[in-house]
């Protein structure tokens, strides 16, 4: 596939306010309900980006509230950094992106349960999310003129080959019959990239958007493959006690109702992008420019996405373990069938 054409969405400064907005965090809201603990109040670890749209909609158009329960949300970092508050009943919720790590956690014996999915790939290669861009340098030489070309090169990937967009990575390279372990996956923050594409020392990134549309924009880099209608890194993770009792099937069915008022194709009412604008800190004109994933309505898991994470991973040794984990064991499809 050569480097494809995307509307122009961002200036280049988009990127940096995006970047200091990751420390914000929605807004809480009241009501009445048990976290694993016992306390009043649901502990929700996210990591604050639109990708998690339906738990700020939801929120804010009061779907916890009207199911009587109390939410505390709770920033994160990433989602490994989450997984042993899960573990420890210091979170109920997170809504974070899989990860290698989680993997080794739960083959190491740590519980809990993945509930729902977040942003699916749209698989649109003029509007993606998430696109996998080359350095605009390596393209107009004609060094890289579609994925297999990349074979060898350093890619950009925030978090490295066992985070969330290693998995993407992988999903993208499939199409030009690579895998994880004919590039070489370089850990780079993603406001990183767009430096690291213009000085040289890497060929190409994993950015999401408004990052991919800002480096475009400045003339950097172009996307050459999209990760394909379907793929998804993101979900839902109960801790094990919190899925054991009754508020869990409240939460997340109020949940859905937050999935359930954002456009499946297109732009989001001038109401959703006020939403996102106070729970991210990103600018409205920001977001209304960024591409976004899609959802379904009843945010059901996608296990064999998992299954795919993790022999992902193991064929890239990001696990520690040779035997696969069985997903249906911390899979848990009971709460989307009743939503």
């Amino acid at each position: 596939m050569t480097a494809l054409s995307r509307r122009s969405l961002l200036t280049a400064t988009a990127a940096g306010t995006a970047a200091a907005a990751l420390a914000a965090c929605g807004p809480a809201v009241t009501g009445k309900g048990k976290g694993a603990d016992g306390s009043s109040t649901i502990r929700v670890g996210h990591l604050p980006s639109s990708l998690f749209a339906p738990l700020y909609v939801a929120d804010a158009t009061k779907k916890f509230a009207d199911a009587g329960l109390t939410l505390e949300l709770v920033p994160l970092k990433s989602g490994q950094d989450g997984v042993p508050m899960l573990a420890n009943n210091q979170l109920d919720v997170m809504c974070a992106g899989f990860s290698a790590g989680m993997f080794n956690a739960l083959h190491s014996g740590v519980k809990f349960t993945v509930a729902g999915s977040m942003g699916i790939s749209p698989g649109d290669i003029e509007n993606s999310p998430t696109a996998l861009e080359v350095s605009q340098k390596l393209l107009d030489s004609g060094e890289v003129k579609d994925v297999k070309d990349l074979k060898g090169r350093k890619i950009g990937v925030a978090g490295g080959p066992g985070a969330t967009g290693g998995y993407l990575l992988a999903a993208m390279l499939k199409e030009a019959g690579l895998t994880l372990n004919d590039v070489e996956a370089v850990n780079l923050a993603t406001p990183d990239q767009q430096p690291a594409l213009e000085n040289g020392s890497i060929d190409a990134a994993t950015p999401s958007a408004p990052f991919s549309s800002a480096m475009e924009e400045a003339g950097i880099a172009s996307p050459i493959a999209v990760p394909a209608k379907g793929v998804t890194g993101t979900g839902v993770m109960f801790s094990e006690d919190f899925a054991a009792g009754d508020t869990a099937q409240k939460f997340f069915t109020a949940l859905t109702e937050g999935a359930q008022q954002l456009s499946a194709d297109g732009p989001q009412t001038d109401e959703v992008y006020q939403i996102l604008a106070d729970a991210t800190g990103q600018k409205i004109e920001v977001l209304k420019a960024s591409p976004m994933y899609t959802y379904l309505p009843n945010l059901a898991p996608q296990p064999e996405q998992l299954e795919a994470m993790q022999a992902v991973w193991m064929e890239a040794k990001q696990v520690s373990y040779s035997e696969p984990l069985k997903v249906a064991d911390f899979v848990d499809e009971k709460f989307s069938a009743s939503a």
